[in-house]
């Protein structure tokens, strides 16, 4: 089964006073640099759902432009799995500097099992770190048409297969692999913790 890596990269960045969050740097790389190193890792392809293609020329990869602009993450999710290759999306968002790639392929490698296959992190699924097969496609744009834009809001009319937290949890930690860097405070405390990850 071929699967296509998916960075979302439709933000604002508002909380971040307007400067694009995914390009910030940590540790001297930026972030998107760390998300697409590991989603690379994992998926046959790659490509980016952005409507600021300027921004991230620089990565040399695929964008496309979100098909129902400013319907929040989910029409990002429906945007990339629609011009995905591959029979299924796997979809980060942009702003998670600590990915891992062991539980980025905890999610890839069941890609076959269900239509939706997403960790479960303090009881949360973990939408923006999950892989969608083409057949939640129709699904996706009824609820994008009716402006019903909460993620999980058609998972009732797909197969989900959820990954406990504790498998998650045998690689890294799932607050840092699930954590985005939103706010100026959020990247300095991803600064703090890079710094105690990289001790040897």
């Amino acid at each position: 089964m071929r699967v296509t890596g998916v960075i979302q990269a439709g933000g604002k960045s508002t909380r971040m006073g307007g400067q694009p969050k995914a390009l910030m740097e940590l540790g001297g790389r930026r972030i998107i640099d760390r998300v697409a190193d590991v989603v690379r890792a994992v998926t046959d392809d790659l490509l980016i759902v952005t409507n600021t293609p300027e921004l991230y020329a620089s990565l040399g990869l695929p964008m496309v432009p979100d098909v129902f602009p400013d319907h929040g993450s989910l029409g990002g999710i429906y945007s990339g799995l629609r011009a995905a290759p591959g029979d299924a999306a796997f979809t980060v968002a942009c702003d998670m500097p600590f990915l891992s790639s062991e539980v980025a392929r905890l999610v890839v490698d069941r890609a076959a099992l269900a239509d939706v296959i997403v960790p479960t992190s303090g009881g949360r699924l973990e939408t923006l770190h999950a892989c969608y097969a083409k057949s939640c496609l129709g699904p996706m744009e009824s609820k994008l048409r009716q402006g019903r834009l909460r993620i999980a809001g058609f998972f009732d009319e797909v197969r989900v297969l959820a990954i406990p937290e504790e498998e998650v949890a045998r690689f890294r930690d799932p607050d840092l692999i699930f954590m985005n860097v939103n706010t100026p405070e959020e990247l300095a405390r991803a600064r703090e913790l890079l710094a105690t990850l990289e001790v040897p």
